[in-house]
């Protein structure tokens, strides 16, 4: 064997082997550049927007997204449902939601943009554990005056299908609404107010 050809065969060795080790090196720094370009969970939990299709949502279901940390209900209420809600005004602590955690421009009974959605923080204004969804009428373990709403199993606080509170609960105030706003007829963008709102 030539030692010409020894000394070629390790040149190609070591260049092979060094372009191997620098392309590695390239990707290996690349992937957390790339990654560096993501929102941090910090700031998702500062509060970036979240946009959800509700378009799939059946009438007098509930869905959860989280925003800010916090689960943020959605749920496509039926006219039975706001129907209720009216029929509670006189039962309910804080009706018109005058002490209420709400953007300015969500006003009335119904709590929300458009009556056929609410969009409700899921955590109760007592300690902060998270209400059950009971969209039933009269079930046995809530009474027969029940006409739909959250149960907050962890003190008793009910709430009904608007987030208002009853009187005499451990939870002082309604649930909180977030701002949020409709891009179109089936997205909703929580953390974000709609166009020109105050």
């Amino acid at each position: 064997m030539n030692n010409g050809d020894v000394s070629q065969g390790r040149r190609r060795f070591l260049i092979g082997a060094t372009s191997v080790v620098g392309g590695v090196g390239v990707v290996g720094a690349a992937v957390p550049f790339v990654a560096s370009w993501n929102p941090s969970a910090k700031a998702e939990a500062a509060g970036a927007p979240v946009t959800v299709n509700v378009s799939k949502l059946e009438l007098g279901q509930q869905m959860t997204v989280e925003w800010r940390g916090k689960p943020v209900w959605i749920i496509r209420r039926t006219e039975e449902m706001n129907s209720n809600i009216h029929a509670l005004d006189d039962f309910v602590k804080d009706p018109l939601s005058k002490e209420a955690k709400q953007p300015a421009y969500i006003e009335g009974e119904l709590r929300a943009i458009k009556d056929d959605y609410a969009v409700l923080v899921g955590i109760c204004t007592h300690l902060g554990c998270s209400p059950k969804f009971r969209p039933e009428v009269a079930p046995a373990d809530l009474g027969e005056d029940w006409l739909g709403g959250f149960y907050c199993a962890c003190h008793g606080s009910h709430y009904d299908l608007a987030g208002r509170v009853y009187p005499s609960q451990p939870a002082p105030t309604n649930l909180q609404v977030p701002p949020y706003r409709y891009d179109d007829e089936f997205t909703i963008t929580v953390g974000l107010d709609p166009e020109g709102a105050a």
